[in-house]
């Protein structure tokens, strides 16, 4: 479809920071409503459809050339284990990056503080609770080193 080229323009004029071209097949959620300003997307980089960008107060960085693919999420944002009795769990927060040409594939989640490193590859439903050195490839729960990638693209 046409507007799946162009819809990065709209969700730019929204607040996200978009550096140039890229596709996003949409929708994008994005929570809370108003944290478009939270989020910034490299120029050349392809968002499938219905990526979470849960950000309140720490940035997501998603770097150039990078594939998303559909139902990631993206979760800046946590809760304690230890209840107190009126106050609850609290919660905390820190930043995502994800470097310049990164795969994460379908249904993964990218939980606060995390950088996945250049060139890795995030595998489909993996859970990613600690960085991610460039040019490797992960998966489970939680997210595991399966392998390194050979920067020649051969596995």
């Amino acid at each position: 479809m046409a507007f799946d080229f162009v819809r990065y323009f709209f969700y730019k004029l929204a607040g996200i920071n978009i550096e140039g071209r890229c596709i996003i097949y949409g929708p994008l959620i994005i929570r809370p409503i108003g944290c478009a300003k939270n989020i910034s997307i490299g120029k050349g980089t392809f968002l499938n459809t219905e990526i979470r960008f849960g950000c309140p107060k720490d940035r997501i960085t998603i770097g150039k050339n990078c594939q998303i693919g559909p139902r990631v999420s993206f979760e800046t944002i946590s809760h304690g284990l230890v209840y107190r009795p009126g106050k609850g769990r609290g919660r905390w927060t820190k930043p995502i990056v994800v470097e310049d040409e990164v795969w994460i594939g379908v249904g993964a989640i990218i939980t606060q503080g995390v950088t996945i490193g250049r060139g890795a590859v995030v595998a489909a439903g993996a859970v990613v609770d600690e960085d991610v050195k460039p040019f490797t490839l992960v998966g489970g729960i939680p997210a595991k080193v399966i392998k390194k990638i050979d920067i020649n693209g051969v596995f």
